[in-house]
């Protein structure tokens, strides 16, 4: 029990309720992926007090965990970069998002894939991740190129190692997906000339478009089934992701030498005068 003359213990750091819906109020501008903090006066404002006010910024990282939010970065590049913990109402599983995009299981395996690649291929090194000013560019076809390179390096791999060539349904692994992938036609169209969903590339170009929507690419033009920049949201959750296994399971194929700015989606030891796959080469750098 409290002495009768003891004083009342003030709020922390003489916080009030008006501060407690301006942090809110920040946590749901984190919300909106696409919002960029150089567009909204208010926006920078709460991101400044973030930066210079140490109990708000507490307040405010206390409101992101409470919505089950992890925040990776908060700064006037990225805004309030925040990514949902698997038992938040907010979380957008992948799982979620293959079965709005196809209804076939093999299909929703692809996505996942194509989800990975993009990743692989805009931050093919460590320091790509590690560069704040790092920008990374991918396009659709480069991004089918890149996988279907994959996919001969997994075939030549379970040649080399004796393995069955009909691997049991629901093997793990990229072992299991490059068959389905390779199988599946790139580019097939429709009678108008539209992209078949179900074809590779489709279904690459639903994955960024997904990406756009979630504010982690830009789409900067339609060349090479259409090019994207990444965001450095994107590169946040990039580096979240940086350790999975399926992402170390690709980069370890060994298909993304990079040297000047350039990806040749071949492996680094078959010497210079590579017979590159059509549209390999991919731009990483601004």
């Amino acid at each position: 029990m409290t002495p009768p003359d003891a004083a009342p213990a003030p709020a922390a750091a003489g916080l009030t309720p008006a501060d407690a819906a301006d942090a809110a109020r920040l946590v749901a501008f984190g919300l909106q992926p696409k919002l960029l903090p150089a567009r909204d006066v208010e926006y920078a404002e709460l991101l400044r007090r973030h930066r210079d006010e140490p109990a708000f910024a507490r307040l405010t990282d206390a409101v992101a965990a409470g919505l089950g939010l992890i925040v990776l970065e908060v700064s006037t590049r990225a805004g309030m970069a925040v990514t949902a913990a698997e038992d938040s109402v907010f979380a957008v599983r992948m799982g979620d998002y293959a079965r709005r995009a196809a209804t076939d299981s093999a299909d929703r395996f692809l996505h996942g894939l194509a989800h990975l690649a993009v990743a692989a291929l805009a931050f093919p090194r460590p320091e790509d991740l590690a560069d704040d000013g790092y920008i990374g560019r991918v396009t659709v076809n480069g991004v089918d190129a890149f996988v279907r390179q994959a996919c001969r390096r997994l075939e030549e791999r379970a040649e080399e190692q004796g393995e069955n060539t009909d691997p049991a349904t629901g093997a793990p692994g990229l072992e299991s997906a490059w068959r389905v992938y390779a199988r599946r036609s790139a580019t097939g169209a429709t009678k108008d000339a539209r992209r078949l969903a179900g074809s590779t590339t489709g279904i690459v170009g639903k994955a960024v478009a997904f990406l756009v929507d979630s504010g982690f690419l830009q789409r900067t033009g339609d060349e090479s089934g259409g090019t994207y920049r990444t965001t450095a949201r994107y590169q946040l959750q990039v580096r979240d992701m940086a350790a999975s296994a399926a992402m170390t399971e690709l980069l370890e194929l060994g298909v993304v030498p990079v040297s000047d700015g350039g990806a040749t989606l071949l492996p680094p030891d078959q010497g210079d005068d590579l017979d590159l796959v059509a549209d390999a080469g991919l731009p990483f750098h601004s």
